[in-house]
């Protein structure tokens, strides 16, 4: 595993352009395995996360062109095993989505635990649940092994909790099920709209997209189809971080503004100045101030995703703000690192975290990835801290930033693989 050496204390300026949604190329992938035509994916982004569910699917009995680029051709003309490789299941939390359409196309599915950030506190109930009332029914055996003989068949439900992956899941099972499904409380991030919209592409009726009530009409011949994914506002909002903290100059290409101003919003709370102009996401040399509290929600409400790069900001920002994460409960105890580096942080609770700065940030420690989120955020605070800063292992980030090292070489850091 490699480690990202990085010399503080520089300003990253310039411009980058992000690659498409990542959130939304691994459930368009797994909807490729409903079709034996074949499926065009265009700006997929170039990222760990996207190889292994690519290689997931190839394992299925897919064959894929271009791995590896931003174009991916994905034809399956049939499911040759209904057991993906526990190996590479293990590495990603999308794998999850395999379980819709290996049900609805060959009426068994075997998956072991899904891997990811966080697997064992992460629940996979929701999806279950969905499953289970489209007459999915559970086998004995190690990891979820579900059958549905007789093929789904459309169902009413509301979804406990509006997960992201928990709707994706009911509507890859709902396209391959006979009749009617309608899905209440259901996510409404721009992903699972963008998934909506690429089975409509391949057949499938659907209304009520983008809204917390889906109604699916399933089919059973799906056509082939071709998609262009929209920017990814995560990364986006990622960049914009790291030029703040680093009191730099930043044009970000490619994120769409209703999707980038949940993120936007906060930070100009915080007086950072940033705004789209003109189709770019600018961010310009600002003073942060602290604001009085950051809380996460479900769209289109701030993203936990971001919760830790706001956080290592904050350490930067004038006063004491609260950040809370009511999502995940260890998210935010990787930034308790940053206290070595000078933060100001009181770890409140498993979902709490008060920030007092400015501080400033010293190198020369080893910070430790745990998650690709907050393996993000500690690069940020190594950029802004004086001195060296390691983080390791960089793997973990480059699951969702393509060409990490090299873009932010481009920018004018001082960072090297080790």
């Amino acid at each position: 595993m490699s480690t990202l050496l990085i010399e503080g204390g520089h300003k990253l300026e310039g411009r980058v352009s992000v690659e498409g949604n990542k959130n939304a190329a691994l459930p368009l992938l797994a909807a490729c395995l409903l079709t034996d035509e074949e499926c065009v994916l265009t700006n997929v982004p170039r990222i760990g996360d996207v190889e292994v569910m690519a290689r997931l699917l190839l394992d299925l009995g897919a064959e894929i062109h271009g791995i590896g680029t931003t174009t991916l051709r994905v034809r399956t003309p049939s499911i040759t095993t209904h057991a993906p490789d526990p190996t590479l299941v293990g590495r990603v939390r999308a794998s999850v989505l395999l379980l819709g359409p290996l049900l609805a196309r060959s009426g068994k599915a075997h998956i072991a635990p899904p891997g990811g950030d966080f697997p064992a506190r992460r629940s996979i109930s929701t999806h279950l649940a969905a499953l289970h009332a489209m007459g999915a029914r559970e086998v004995d055996g190690h990891g979820h092994h579900l059958e549905a003989p007789d093929g789904l068949t459309g169902a009413s439900m509301y979804l406990y909790e509006a997960s992201v992956t928990g709707t994706e899941t009911a509507l890859l099972a709902a396209a391959g099920a006979r009749g009617i499904t309608e899905i209440r409380h259901a996510a409404t991030e721009p992903h699972v709209v963008e998934l909506c919209e690429f089975l409509v592409k391949m057949g499938v009726g659907i209304t009520g997209i983008g809204s917390s009530r889906l109604r699916i009409e399933g089919v059973t011949r799906f056509g082939g189809a071709t998609h262009h994914l929209g920017g990814d506002y995560i990364e986006a909002g990622s960049w914009a971080v790291v030029g703040a903290i680093t009191g730099g100059e930043m044009a970000i290409e490619g994120c769409r503004e209703e999707d980038i101003e949940v993120v936007a919003a906060v930070m100009q709370r915080m007086r950072v100045d940033c705004g789209m102009r003109c189709g770019v996401f600018e961010v310009k040399p600002s003073k942060p101030k602290a604001v009085r509290r950051i809380t996460t929600g479900l769209w289109p409400s701030f993203p936990s995703d971001l919760v830790s790069l706001l956080t290592v900001l904050a350490t930067q920002a004038e006063g004491r703000t609260l950040v809370h994460d009511w999502m995940y409960e260890l998210r935010l105890f990787a930034l308790e690192q940053m206290s070595g580096m000078g933060a100001d942080l009181f770890l409140a609770d498993a979902h709490r975290i008060i920030v007092t700065g400015p501080t400033r940030l010293r190198g020369g420690r080893m910070l430790d990835s745990r998650d690709l989120r907050s393996g993000m955020s500690l690069i940020a605070a190594g950029l802004a801290a004086d001195g060296q800063t390691r983080v390791h292992p960089l793997e973990t980030v480059e699951r969702g930033y393509s060409q990490l090292v090299e873009r932010l070489q481009q920018l004018g850091a001082r960072v090297f693989r080790e």
